[in-house]
């Protein structure tokens, strides 16, 4: 039986870890990098938001729901890689630099609350620690540990626009592309770990 500071320690870098702040950070910077500041702030709020609340719905009722609908972590992975594709094409070709309140729902949905934040990943790990929990104090320092990992990428995604100023135009653009280039390979990498997680499945 693990013990409460053992145990919060564990769910505490299990999440920011499988959240992995610094990439949903450099994705977000290269998303928003035209958009003007009251609008980064909504994205980030909104995208937060429904983070927290999606991770602490999984929570509360993940195992239960994957157990009734027969889902599987596989076909979590394999969809959140899909969505990750065509983020990855809209930041190889941006189209322009205003955005509808519609577009600015969607980028604060997909991908910086799914998959990026709030990725399979992630809502396996929640589910997975609250299996751990040997108490209910145990369980609830689980969604102390959601709250911790969320406040991380907001704080990050915050004072990213600094950043920004720091870079300059031209060196933004090359990291855009290259923060494209790994999205399709994060994308291309949740297929294939969702692929193979499937295949003895469905061959059983």
């Amino acid at each position: 039986m693990i013990g409460i500071p053992e145990f919060i320690v564990l769910a505490v870098t299990s999440i920011i870890a499988v959240m992995e702040p610094p990439s949903t950070i450099a994705i977000y910077l290269t998303l928003t990098k035209d958009m003007k500041e009251s609008q980064r702030r909504r994205i980030i709020a909104k995208s937060m938001q429904i983070s927290f609340l999606v991770l602490l719905f999984f929570a509360l009722t993940g195992q239960f729901l994957f157990s009734i609908f027969n889902i599987t972590i596989a076909s979590f992975r394999i969809a959140g890689g899909i969505l990750l594709v065509t983020v990855a094409f809209r930041m190889l070709n941006p189209r322009k630099s205003e955005y509808s309140q519609e577009e600015l729902e969607d980028i604060a949905i997909v991908p910086l609350a799914f998959p990026l934040t709030a990725g399979p990943g992630t809502i396996t790990t929640v589910i997975l620690l609250v299996s751990e929990a040997d108490s209910l104090l145990q369980g609830s320092l689980v969604l102390v540990a959601i709250a911790v990992g969320i406040a991380v990428s907001y704080v990050g995604m915050k004072y990213a626009s600094k950043i920004s100023g720091l870079v300059g135009g031209e060196g933004l653009r090359v990291v855009t592309k290259l923060m494209a280039i790994l999205v399709l390979a994060i994308a291309v990498q949740f297929v294939i770990s969702g692929i193979t997680e499937a295949i003895p499945q469905i061959l059983s």
